[in-house]
C-alpha cells in the first residue's frame, strides 16, 4: 500500500471514529459489548413473537394489547431503576435488568396462558418492537457520557447504536434460518418458537456476565465519594483501635478529631431548572415520533409480511437482516456528517426521508416493492440515533443525565405502548396500511418541529466554552469575587467554578450564572 493509501485510509477511519472507538477504555468496550449481546436477544424474540402469540390462538387485537401492556409495564419498571440507578449502583442496576431478561425467557420458553405470559412481559424484560427495552440504555448511554471525552462522544455512541444495529441484525437473521431449519424437520411452530426463548434466556446470562466485569469507573462521582467517605471512617477507627494501653496517655492529650461529614445521599436525583425545562421539550417531540413508532414496530411488521405477502420465517429473517445492516452502517456516516452540519440538521435530515419511506410500504401490491421501501427506511431511520443521544448528553449537567435519559426513554415507551393495541385493531378490521401512513405522517411532523425548536441550540457545554473564551478576552486583573446580579463590571472568578478568568456578568450565559450562584451558596 503506497503513502497516499495509507493516509486516505487513515483518514477515513477517523471520520468513521475507529481511532475513537480503539483508544477508548475497557468500560466503554464492554458497554459496547453488552448492548451487541441485548439487541441480538431481542431480535431473536421480535422477529417470532407476535406469530409465537398467533400460534397459542391469540387473536390479532389481544395481540396488540399484550405489546401496549408489555411497554406500560416496562416504562414501569424502567422508570424506577433509572431514577435509583445513580443511587442503587449502576452496575447492580444493569445486572438486575439482565437477570429479568433471564426470568422472562424461562417463562415464555414454558408457558402458554395468556395472562401469564403478560405479567412475565411486564414485570420482565420482552421487546416486542426490537428497540431498547428496560433501564439497560439510559444507564449505558450516562455511563458513557461520564467516561468519554466530549470531542469522541460521538464516536462512540455512533459505534454503541452500531453495535447494537448489527446484533440485531445477526439475532434476526438467526431467528428465522432456525426456526425455517425446525419446521422443515417436522417441529411444530409453538415447539420451534419455544426453542428461540430458551435461546433468549442463555443470551441474558451472557449479559449479566459482562455486568459483573464493569468497574466502580462506571459509577456516579456522587457514589464514588460516599464510599471513599466511608473508607476514610474506616480506616480512622482501626487506626484508633491499634492504640494500646500505655497510649491511651498520649491519645487522651491530643485534640478529638471530629468526624467527616458525610455526603447526604440520596437515591433520587436533583435536576436544575434549565435542564427540566429542555428536558419536557425533548419529551414532547421525542414522544410523537415514539407513538408513531409504536403503532410499527417491528413485530407487526413482520406480521404483515408474513400475512399479506405469505413471506416465511426464514426469509423475513434474511430481510430484517439486511435492513439492520445498512441501519447499522449509516450510524457511522451520521457520526461524519453530525461534525460538519451539527447534531441536530443530522437528526433531522437523515430522519426525514426515512419517514416518508415508511409511509410508502403498504403502497404496492408487490413485495419485492414493498421490500424495496422497507430497506431504503432501514437505510436512513437509525442514523439520527447517535447524534440524538448525543445531544441529550451534553443538553444537561454529567449528574443529571442517567435520570434525564431515563426520563426520555421512559416518556417514549409510554408514548409507544399506545401504538400496538391501534394497529392490532386495524389490522382486525382488514386495515392495516393505515397504521404505516400515520406513523409515517406523525414523524415528518416531528422531523420539522425539532428542526423549528433546536436548530439554534446551545448545548450547556457549549455555554461553558463561550464563557471560558469570554474569560480569555478579559485580561484586567479583579479581586476574586463573584458580581451579584445586576452588576456591570468584570469579575474574576476561578477553577472551582469550572471557568477560569475574567467574565463580564451581563455577558455569561444563564447557565454558568446559576452554576455561580449556586456554588457560593453552598459553601457558606
Amino acid at each position: 500500500m503506497t503513502g497516499r493509501s495509507k493516509s486516505y485510509a487513515s483518514r477515513v477511519a477517523s471520520e468513521l471514529g475507529v481511532y475513537s472507538v480503539l483508544g477508548s477504555s475497557r468500560n466503554t468496550k464492554l458497554l459496547c459489548l453488552q448492548r451487541f449481546t441485548r439487541l441480538f436477544a431481542y431480535g431473536t424474540t421480535t422477529l417470532i413473537l407476535a406469530l409465537h402469540l398467533s400460534s397459542l390462538g391469540i387473536s390479532e387485537a389481544r395481540i396488540g394489547l399484550f405489546m401496549t401492556l408489555t411497554l406500560l409495564g416496562d416504562a414501569v419498571v424502567s422508570l424506577f431503576l433509572t431514577l435509583a440507578a445513580d443511587g442503587l449502583g449502576r452496575r447492580r442496576t444493569l445486572a438486575g435488568g439482565a437477570a429479568l431478561m433471564v426470568a422472562s425467557g424461562i417463562v415464555f420458553a414454558m408457558a402458554s396462558n395468556y395472562w401469564i405470559l403478560v405479567a412475565a412481559s411486564v414485570l420482565g424484560v420482552i421487546s416486542p418492537s426490537g428497540n431498547e427495552i428496560g433501564p439497560f440504555r439510559a444507564i449505558e448511554e450516562s455511563t458513557l457520557a461520564q467516561i468519554t471525552s466530549a470531542a469522541v462522544r460521538t464516536d462512540i455512541f455512533a459505534w454503541y447504536t452500531l453495535l447494537g444495529n448489527t446484533g440485531l441484525a445477526l439475532g434476526t437473521a438467526a431467528c428465522g434460518w432456525i426456526v425455517q431449519l425446525l419446521l422443515s424437520r417436522k417441529w411444530s411452530d409453538t415447539e420451534a418458537y419455544r426453542l428461540i426463548f430458551w435461546v433468549y434466556a442463555f443470551l441474558g446470562l451472557i449479559k449479566l456476565s459482562l455486568s459483573f466485569l464493569l468497574s466502580e469507573t462506571c459509577e456516579p462521582e456522587g457514589l464514588k465519594q460516599n464510599q471513599q467517605h466511608k473508607s476514610v471512617e474506616l480506616d480512622t477507627i482501626e487506626a484508633e483501635s491499634l492504640l494500646t494501653d500505655n497510649d491511651n496517655t498520649i491519645a487522651s492529650s491530643r485534640p478529638h478529631a471530629e468526624p467527616l461529614p458525610a455526603p447526604k445521599a440520596s437515591i433520587w436525583p436533583a435536576i436544575s431548572s434549565e435542564s427540566r425545562a429542555i428536558l419536557i421539550k425533548i419529551c414532547l417531540l421525542f414522544s410523537v415520533d415514539s407513538l408513531a413508532s409504536g403503532l410499527v414496530p417491528l413485530s407487526w411488521i413482520t406480521f404483515f409480511f408474513n400475512r399479506k405477502f405469505e413471506t416465511s420465517e426464514g426469509a423475513l429473517g434474511s430481510l430484517f437482516f439486511t435492513t439492520n445492516i445498512a441501519s447499522a452502517v449509516s450510524n457511522l456516516v451520521a457520526s461524519s456528517i453530525a461534525k460538519r452540519i451539527g447534531l441536530v440538521k443530522t437528526m433531522v435530515f437523515t430522519h426525514l426521508p426515512s419517514s416518508m419511506f415508511l409511509s410508502l410500504i403498504p403502497v404496492p401490491g408487490n413485495v419485492g416493492l414493498a421490500m424495496t421501501f422497507l430497506f431504503l427506511r432501514s437505510c436512513l431511520q437509525n442514523m439520527d440515533q447517535a447524534p440524538r443521544q448525543a445531544f441529550v448528553a451534553a443538553a444537561v449537567l454529567p449528574s443529571e443525565r442517567t435520570a434525564t435519559m431515563g426520563i426520555v426513554n421512559i416518556s417514549k415507551t409510554l408514548c409507544q405502548s399506545a401504538g400496538p393495541a391501534i394497529t392490532g385493531w386495524l389490522a382486525g378490521l382488514g386495515r392495516f396500511w393505515i397504521a404505516f401512513i400515520v406513523a409515517g405522517s406523525m414523524k415528518i411532523s416531528y422531523d420539522l418541529a425539532m428542526l423549528k425548536m433546536f436548530v439554534a441550540y446551545k448545548s450547556r457545554e457549549e455555554q461553558v466554552r463561550e464563557d471560558e473564551e469570554l474569560s480569555g478576552a478579559n485580561t484586567r486583573p479583579l479581586q476574586d469575587d463573584v458580581a451579584p446580579s445586576g452588576a456591570t463590571s468584570p469579575f474574576r472568578i476561578g477553577d472551582e467554578y469550572g471557568i477560569t478568568g475574567n467574565v463580564h456578568w451581563s455577558h455569561m450565559s444563564a447557565f454558568s450564572k446559576e452554576k455561580l450562584t449556586s456554588h457560593r451558596s453552598s459553601s457558606f
